[in-house]
């Protein structure tokens, strides 16, 4: 063979390598789970890149928080000259990632021109030197998310560990209006003036914070699951009372759960991502123009936009009841219920529901209130709302008066459990039922 022959023989080889890897890059990033509106247009739901990771795997949820309204005093100029950093627990661990950044509640676009993913070294700021990467979308460092959309990043080859702390940093140059946020994170998130987007060192990371901001997914390329449960819910799925940075939420007790259960034939390898926000109703927003959207309103975006949905759990109702003047209609929150319920059927999602828990001693119970939680527990109890009951109600009730929490499960608020009662929650969850697709009819 000639030197030329060699060398001709030599590129075809390298070519043909290089397609069948593009072609099972493709293959394994595309999920199909964030395939609906809100999205910038020009940035596809799985863009590419060339850190790109180069591993299979399935694209799954490993954090996520709904966006809950516009944090105040942002009105006017926003974050402009400083680095936000979020900072989110990884559920699940991969060899590559992505994030959604949501500028939902802006009344300006969000120019952002610096972002960053990194693993944290810490509980702090503070990333592991090695990990530090930085962001593109669309191939480009800086994204412009017009006001009420969203935008998924570029995907980048990161070891992400299972359990450890993620640290997502943004840099936004100019004044962008109210910023998106999330209220209740129960985790420690930082701010520092100017561009800090890629510093290893979290020292000029000084105003610490419990919001998440403009952050409201992490993706990851992962073996260790086929797929994701959103659990859609209230301040009780948001884990308003749990302990702060220690991961206590009922969710992520589940998602421990269903690690350890490793996959059996009975129990699904899936990730659990929390899509609560805390005052949530079924039916109606909150109380402003831009805060709080019903989950009858926002259950398209924060539930089957989510990546590679397999199952769906709702924790809902208690607030349409706490929150509407005069008394409210079980029949009404019910049918609110249903309508979630075939949202999810449209995509052959399986859906498990709760009772809603006690609130007796709470300063918003009435005896009418607890007459139609009673009603609308009896209705999901019987199985004419969801696929599969989890029946927090009995698990956290005091059995000397179902009407009001357990103590040792009560937070002390008399509506919110503790760090033991969300552990209660996960405990009594029956993990077979996440298992299989939705029935042909309810």
């Amino acid at each position: 063979m000639t030197r030329r022959h060699g060398c001709a023989l030599l590129s075809a080889i390298i070519a043909v390598v290089v397609a069948v890897s593009a072609a099972i890059y493709v293959g394994v990033s595309a999920d199909g789970g964030n395939t609906r509106g809100g999205f910038v247009t020009g940035h596809p739901t799985t863009p590419h890149n060339t850190a790109a990771p180069a591993s299979t795997g399935t694209w799954a949820g490993s954090w996520s928080a709904s966006p809950s309204g516009a944090e105040p005093g942002t009105a006017t100029v926003g974050m402009a000259g400083r680095s936000v950093r979020n900072v989110v627990h990884a559920g699940i661990g991969g060899t590559g990632a992505r994030v959604t950044l949501s500028n939902l509640f802006g009344t300006q676009p969000l120019t952002l021109t610096h972002a960053s993913i990194a693993v944290a070294a810490s509980q702090g700021p503070d990333a592991i030197a090695d990990t530090m990467r930085r962001l593109t979308f669309g191939g480009a460092t800086t994204v412009v998310i017009p006001p009420g959309e969203q935008v998924v990043s570029d995907a980048v080859r990161i070891a992400l560990p299972q359990g450890s702390d993620v640290l997502v940093t943004t840099y936004s140059p100019t004044p962008s209006g109210p910023v998106t946020y999330h209220r209740h994170a129960r985790q420690i998130s930082y701010a520092a003036e100017g561009d800090r987007t890629e510093d290893v060192t979290g020292a000029d990371f000084t105003e610490p914070t419990r919001f998440w901001r403009y952050l409201t997914a992490l993706d990851v390329l992962s073996d260790e699951a086929s797929g994701t449960v959103v659990v859609l819910g209230d301040s009780i799925t948001d884990g308003i009372t749990s302990t702060v940075g220690a991961n206590h939420r009922w969710t992520d007790i589940l998602a421990a759960r269903l690690r350890a259960a490793g996959g059996s034939s009975a129990v699904p390898r899936y990730s659990v991502v929390n899509q609560g926000i805390s005052g949530n109703r079924v039916l109606a927003n909150g109380g402003g123009p831009a805060d709080n959207p019903s989950a009858l309103s926002r259950f398209d975006r924060d539930v089957l936009g989510r990546t590679n949905v397999k199952a769906v759990v709702i924790d809902l109702g208690i607030n349409d009841i706490l929150r509407t003047p005069g008394r409210a209609d079980p029949d009404k929150i019910t049918a609110g219920l249903r309508t979630l319920v075939n949202d999810a059927h449209a995509r052959g999602l399986k859906v498990i529901g709760t009772t809603l828990t006690p609130f007796k001693d709470h300063h918003g119970y009435r005896a009418d209130r607890e007459q139609v939680r009673q009603a609308v527990n009896a209705r999901i109890r019987a199985g004419t709302v969801y696929d599969a009951v989890v029946d927090f109600d009995q698990a956290l009730r005091d059995p000397y008066d179902p009407r009001r929490l357990r103590p040792g499960y009560d937070s002390g608020d008399h509506l919110h459990p503790s760090d033991r009662g969300f552990q209660r929650m996960a405990e009594v969850f029956d993990l077979t039922s996440l298992k299989g697709a939705a029935p042909a009819r309810l």
